[in-house]
């Protein structure tokens, strides 16, 4: 593998939420309507900070959940692996409240997906919308993000890390070069 390249450094990644935020206010969620809900792992702890600037900026206690979708994923009988699974907590009524979903990264859409069939099993929003650090394309699924952090077109030869300081220590979001092998 080549080199990680960083694409967002700490100080990136904190305004990129900021103006998350404030785009998700100036699209007219009010804080009684609102619900933040982030993906396990890294979209969860992203959701955490929305949160905070939401609360700040709402001047309210936004309402925050989190959701594991290993179950709902369409390739749980085909990895090679178990997933580690986490618990969802999501602890507010959903019916007529604007559902935020948080992920750090938006690639096939798969994971968008099952995060959508597992926050059904919640309730019924008014609305579903969906904020991503990072946009790296190769669509599979028809699914667009209504915030994004930064779009990065990224071949599929390449992958996009994000490291969160309560996980990893460290806040950045990478890309990595993958070796191909001749055939």
């Amino acid at each position: 593998m080549s080199p990680d390249t960083v694409v967002l450094d700490r100080d990136a990644m904190r305004r990129t939420l900021v103006r998350i935020a404030h785009e998700i206010v100036e699209h007219g969620a009010g804080p009684q309507d609102l619900v933040i809900v982030g993906i396990h792992r890294r979209g969860a702890v992203l959701a955490t900070r929305l949160k905070r600037l939401l609360d700040e900026l709402l001047d309210a206690d936004v309402p925050l959940g989190d959701l594991d979708i290993s179950f709902y994923r369409d390739d749980v009988a085909t990895r090679p692996d178990q997933p580690v699974v986490h618990a969802s907590h999501v602890e507010v009524p959903l019916e007529g409240r604007t559902v935020v979903i948080v992920d750090d990264v938006l690639y096939t859409g798969r994971t968008v997906r099952a995060a959508i069939e597992a926050l059904f099993d919640y309730g019924r929003p008014a609305r579903v919308q969906l904020a991503v650090l990072a946009d790296r394309g190769h669509r599979e699924l028809p699914i667009r993000p209504d915030y994004v952090g930064k779009n990065l077109p990224t071949s599929r030869h390449e992958r996009v890390n994000v490291a969160v300081a309560e996980l990893d220590g460290r806040d950045e979001v990478t890309i990595t070069t993958l070796e191909t092998v001749a055939a």
